[in-house]
């Protein structure tokens, strides 16, 4: 992670990481807007890697679903640093609405759930959110990410949230197919952002932690 282009431009790193694994998320259930806590000590692994990667990384801010899991995260992966989290609802996963503690087992023969899975993401779910609902709300508060890095001069946030907020990141950031965007838990994306005259904006992205280097 690097303070600035080589051309002087300011960047800043944005590392958005998914919470660790539930037993939904064993289960395969759409969870949502569901507070539902880690699978303990299932989820430990996972949360230990993510920790080893960020250990000697310090955040000049840290923000955090307001979700158990997220939290739980988030207090696992960053014991010990001085950090004070924001906890907002707007990086809370996707509503799935009346999905929400289904499976695939249990929809794949409803003929909504199957036009929505169709859609990808552009209808929105019985009694839940669309993927522009979801963009509404993660573009605010990316918007006013990158206007207080601007203002007090940051070089690198955290933010910890779910998979499908990731997973919309990287289709409107990265221009990442709707399917392709999905990452494991405990791991996301670090989005560099530069600012030029004409404002922020997302110039790459890499793999959060970084994969294990191969041995001979």
């Amino acid at each position: 992670m690097s303070d600035f282009h080589l051309d002087g431009t300011r960047c800043l790193d944005v590392v958005v990481v998914r919470h660790g694994l539930t037993s939904w998320n064993q289960q395969r259930r759409y969870q949502g807007h569901r507070d539902i806590p880690l699978l303990l000590p299932d989820a430990e692994p996972d949360l230990e890697r993510l920790r080893e990667h960020l250990a000697d990384t310090d955040f000049d801010a840290v923000y955090c679903s307001d979700l158990t899991r997220c939290r739980q995260t988030l207090e696992a992966v960053r014991k010990g640093h001085p950090d004070t989290p924001r906890y907002d609802a707007r990086l809370r996963e996707l509503n799935f609405g009346d999905y929400e503690g289904q499976t695939w087992d249990a929809l794949k023969d409803d003929p909504d759930y199957r036009a929505w899975v169709d859609s990808q993401g552009r209808l929105a779910t019985p009694g839940g959110e669309s993927a522009d609902d979801l963009w509404a709300r993660l573009s605010a508060w990316l918007d006013e990410v990158l206007a207080e890095a601007r203002q007090r001069q940051q070089r690198r946030v955290l933010a910890v949230s779910h998979g499908g907020t990731i997973r919309e990141l990287r289709r409107r950031l990265e221009a990442a197919d709707f399917w392709d965007g999905v990452v494991g838990q405990a791991q996301g994306r670090c989005f560099t952002f530069t600012f030029q005259e004409d404002g922020w904006s997302c110039s790459s992205s890499s793999v959060v932690p970084a994969p294990a280097k191969a041995t001979s």
